[in-house]
């Protein structure tokens, strides 16, 4: 029997008991040193117990084949679509051979992609002026807006007065997995390198700290974190420009904000299931953010796919003048593309989201609701959004969270099987799937945080804010109390756990390159 000593991010020795077996040594549980009961050992992932600390990853080879390209982007998304198609139009218009490397973590172009949107169709026109021609999915055009408040029995109609961001009129229905899927094909026409089932799981750096490209993540580890017959080492990507374009709550994003402090100037983001907003600073050596990742969410008008589109355009056209720039060509450090933010100020998206920039935080002030829907009215119709100040949000969302005891249960009528439905018939209609054998992606900083801080003090929200069911706390096996039991299997990838946890304990990492929802077809 062997003991390791390990420090976590809490700081709190832990013990870990091990059995040799067949030279590997087998984590079996954790032992928190300041009381005594025993905390089942949960994350099993590299990013928290580091292999070279791990003696069952002695002599595997950890050596990684490395590709250059002039640009990758990360995220097959509407925003990184945009991004790599536009690259590739300037390419061919001034006959530059510019190599542009996308991945996507799901095993299709849009099958992460869930949305029934209402899009509008601006950016679009402007990277292919000729949707219509080459059979771009816009199929149901808008021919009427109803706008209401409902309550638990009534339906409180709100007019839409001309002007108001809420009016559609020149939309279109869509299905926003489908119009991906189109992008896609269209930017592989262009000539981009599209490579499905890759997910970025690392952010690489030159010596002087500028961003060098990614690694796509390795695959064949067993749940435990020990390496299987079949591990196989991760692609490197190196570039002159990565585009991050991971959609909402990017985890690589996430590293960016901490190391270049891009949220030094700007308020905490805040979200909804589907809606997200705030914007930090967009560039930094060697790469920079586009789409949902920064948030370019027109909350009133509930629109961000254009937004998000024009945002990719942009940064392609700034990124292809400094490729282009015969001064700069010969540099290998990472390219700073400071010039895209320039011009996403000067640009229609600036002057949209500048103009609703109160809207959402007057629903969160002394207004309320209601009071921020008749704010916004006056000073969108009338002033167009004109007001001489800025409100600021209070707060990140999971600091939101009140403890149990200052709360009253709801309970839920149970789900009718027409209007509502329950969790897992949801997540089996999405066609969620992940290999089982392999280290759950759902990583906890300090595996005892769960149950005594979460479900001590909150009454576990994980097991009620996750629309996947993928969180549950169950009975120990042996004597009193619960653990937590992650069912990372069912994870849809909306990072809602990792957003609201109350203890910021959860970080969201990718799984294996292809895992995850198959909403086509939705």
């Amino acid at each position: 029997m062997q003991v390791l000593l390990a420090r976590l991010a809490c700081p709190v020795y832990h013990c870990f008991h091990a059995i040799k077996i067949k030279k590997n040594y087998l984590p079996l549980c954790a032992i928190r040193w300041s009381s005594t009961s025993v905390v089942p050992r949960i994350t099993t992932h590299y990013t928290v117990y580091p292999r070279d600390q791990d003696k069952r990853w002695e002599g595997v080879n950890m050596e990684r084949f490395a590709e250059e390209a002039d640009v990758v982007i990360v995220g097959a998304g509407p925003a990184g679509l945009s991004a790599a198609a536009r690259l590739k139009q300037l390419a061919a218009q001034h006959e530059k051979d510019i190599r542009v490397c996308l991945v996507e973590k799901a095993a299709q172009i849009g099958a992460h992609t869930l949305s029934g949107a209402c899009l509008d169709p601006r950016a679009l026109q402007e990277l292919f002026p000729d949707w219509k021609e080459k059979g771009a999915p816009l199929n149901t055009p808008v021919t009427e807006d109803r706008f209401g408040i409902l309550t638990e029995k009534y339906r409180i109609p709100v007019p839409i007065l001309p002007g108001l961001p809420m009016n559609n009129h020149g939309n279109y229905i869509v299905r926003l997995g489908h119009l991906v899927s189109w992008m896609g094909e269209q930017a592989e026409a262009l000539g981009v390198e599209v490579y499905p089932g890759y997910a970025a799981a690392e952010v690489l750096f030159h010596e002087d700290g500028s961003v060098k490209g990614i690694a796509t993540n390795d695959v064949g580890i067993q749940k435990d974190g020990a390496p299987k017959t079949t591990f196989e080492r991760g692609l490197e990507l190196h570039a002159k420009v990565t585009i991050f374009a991971e959609g909402c709550h990017g985890h690589l994003a996430k590293q960016l904000y901490r190391k270049f402090d891009l949220r030094a100037n700007c308020e905490p983001q805040t979200y909804g299931i589907g809606l997200k907003e705030s914007i930090p600073k967009l560039t930094f050596p060697g790469g920079l953010l586009i789409g949902c990742s920064p948030g370019f969410m027109n909350v009133p008008k509930i629109k961000g796919t254009h937004t998000a589109m024009k945002s990719g355009i942009l940064a392609a056209e700034s990124i292809f003048n400094q490729l282009t720039n015969e001064n700069l060509q010969s540099k290998t450090i990472g390219l700073d593309v400071t010039e895209y933010e320039d011009n996403l100020k000067k640009s229609w998206v600036w002057k949209e989201l500048y103009s609703v920039r109160n809207i959402r935080p007057s629903c969160h002030s002394i207004l309320g609701v209601y009071g921020g829907m008749i704010y916004t009215g006056i000073f969108y119709w009338i002033f167009r959004g004109m007001e001489p100040w800025t409100l600021k949000h209070k707060g990140s969302d999971s600091d939101k969270l009140k403890p149990a005891k200052d709360c009253t249960p709801i309970e839920y009528p149970k789900p009718d099987g027409q209007i509502s439905f329950d969790l897992l018939s949801s997540v089996a209609l999405s066609g969620t799937n992940h290999e089982h054998d392999q280290p759950a992606h759902l990583t906890l900083k300090d595996d005892s945080v769960p149950v005594n801080r979460n479900l001590s003090i909150y009454d576990g929200p994980e097991q009620r804010f996750c629309p996947a069911g993928v969180y549950e706390f169950v009975p120990v096996e042996q004597g009193d109390g619960f653990r937590l039991q992650i069912n990372a299997q069912n994870c849809v990838h909306c990072k809602t756990c990792d957003i609201k946890d109350p203890s910021q304990n959860i970080n969201w990492v990718v799984p294996e390159g292809g895992g995850g929802p198959a909403y086509n077809g939705m």
